[in-house]
């Protein structure tokens, strides 16, 4: 049975659900909102345990019935709450109407949004507009908006932030910035794409104990690669085990004076599990790349025939690091992108790539918003405003597995469902970190060939986790090699 919490779907998808969940499986649709009220109540005192005067703000629509399920308990728990509501609760319909009845019945009272704005408060729970958003906020719900992200306050959203596009994670004219948001039946993509990562903050998810069973063949549009995944992909070796089950990589790049592209990259792939680990580079910096790092066998190279004795001997090739795009560079790519040997291809050689157009099965491609915007002669904006578009697009014209890195990095191949690595940080925006991320992509897909989206996810997974565990002391200053020294545990952890 699948993981709900893997799983990342639109908001249409989630609405499918919801309608499931009520007509199908006979839960009222008072029930669903009380157990949403119930789970982010609880939620929001074990996330805040200190706030006493809680301000809610509802709107209109279930999100607004959430709010005033919200208000009820906090009420009848003691806490001080105001609730401010943008649409006259009068004018509310069905089950959210009867949560305002019931909040008033408890002795709650509810107050016109209004000038001077926001009272005397500790918190503020966001329950106005929900995931249906598909114009820009204006008038007093854009004001709104606008007060709870001037406030100096913790904010919680109730499903999503009021403003952000559960679908794209465009903001629609303005949108709440959240610390903290409860979302409930399935997780929204719009969480992940866009802006979404800069308004969720923490995602905390309720499946509101709808039977899995029930809503399985709903597809999702994204899967979360887990550290589940990770351990299953990399298990703990036999003790028999030796080098050569572990695969050969070999890392062509460094050109004249970016030698530590490919020392990066090379370390990185052994510190993935990769047996063998040669590099072809420029002869200029073989000594100090040696010198560097002796486990790694270094070969100057000064023309792509030089290649053919090291390209026999790989079983997995790496493109890029640190190759410029001078006539030699392109000499390299013409003769790796036709050996047989999967191949991992990044930086200048997907610079190359973008000029010489090719469509192979067996390599992956690791651009970032700007390389996969010179792949498809679009904008790095373009790219940026719809992840998913781009991502399918690479797919197509280039085949194989593409991992379009950025926040939220999505891995994906044509005709699979694609993964997302909601880790990593933003002191991980550093020189050679692309690099080192290569080399691990070769080395996973090394000991795992027969798996190369999964590889891809993985290396791209332990890359951020290993990130978020050096970045523990401080994300300023961060540098690519910190990672070395938190790989192996990453890596290891399902020993």
């Amino acid at each position: 049975m699948p993981n709900i919490d893997k799983r990342i779907y639109t908001p249409a998808s989630v609405r499918e659900m919801d309608r499931i969940a009520i007509e199908d499986q006979g839960i009222e649709g008072y029930t669903l909102m009380n157990r949403a009220g119930t789970g982010a109540f609880v939620a929001i005192g074990d996330w805040f345990p200190n706030a006493q005067r809680w301000l809610i703000m509802c709107g209109a629509g279930n999100n607004a019935g959430d709010g005033y399920v919200i208000a009820r308990l906090a009420l009848d728990a003691g806490f001080d709450v105001t609730t401010v509501a943008l649409t006259k609760p009068q004018q509310l319909q069905g089950d959210a109407k009867q949560a305002w009845q019931d909040f008033q019945e408890a002795g709650g009272r509810v107050v016109p949004f209004a000038p001077g704005w926001p009272p005397d408060a500790d918190i503020v729970i966001d329950a106005l507009l929900g995931t249906g958003i598909d114009r820009p906020v204006t008038g007093e719900y854009l004001d709104a908006i606008e007060a709870i992200n001037h406030a100096v306050l913790p904010v919680v959203a109730i499903d999503m932030p009021s403003g952000l596009n559960g679908e794209t994670g465009a903001i629609m004219g303005s949108a709440v910035r959240a610390d903290l948001t409860v979302t409930f039946v399935g997780r929204k993509q719009g969480f992940y794409l866009g802006a979404g990562p800069d308004h969720v903050g923490e995602v905390c998810f309720d499946d509101l104990e709808i039977p899995t069973a029930a809503i399985a063949h709903i597809e999702p549009t994204l899967i979360r690669f887990t550290a589940d995944e990770l351990a299953a992909l990399l298990p703990p070796r036999h003790s028999t085990a030796h080098k050569g089950r572990f695969g050969h990589v070999l890392i062509v790049g460094g050109n004249q004076g970016m030698s530590g592209a490919v020392r990066l990259s090379g370390e990185a792939a052994l510190r993935s599990g990769a047996g063998l680990v040669s590099i072809a580079m420029h002869p200029d910096g073989v000594a100090s790349v040696g010198a560097g790092r002796p486990e790694l066998m270094v070969r100057g190279v000064t023309s792509a025939a030089d290649l053919d004795g090291l390209i026999e001997r790989a079983s997995v090739i790496a493109l890029g690091p640190g190759l410029g795009q001078d006539d030699w560079s392109r000499g390299l790519l013409e003769r790796v992108v036709n050996a047989p040997q999967p191949k991992v291809l990044d930086a200048d050689a997907l610079n190359l790539l973008a000029a010489l157009p090719i469509h192979r099965d067996d390599w992956i491609l690791t651009p970032h918003p700007g390389e996969a915007a010179t792949l498809l002669g679009c904008s790095t904006a373009d790219v940026q405003d719809d992840r998913l578009s781009a991502l399918r697009e690479l797919n197509q014209h280039f085949g194989g597995v593409t991992v379009l890195k950025g926040h939220g990095t999505l891995i994906g191949t044509a005709g699979e469902i694609p993964f997302l690595v909601d880790r990593g940080n933003p002191g991980m925006a550093t020189a050679g970190m692309g690099d080192v991320l290569t080399g691990m992509v070769a080395g996973i897909l090394a000991q795992c060939p027969e798996r190369p989206q999964f590889a891809a996810a993985a290396a791209a997974f332990a890359h951020a986790v290993a990130g978020d565990h050096a970045a523990v002391q401080g994300e300023r200053g961060l540098v690519a090699s910190d990672l070395f020294s938190e790989l192996r545990a990453v890596l290891n952890s399902a020993i």
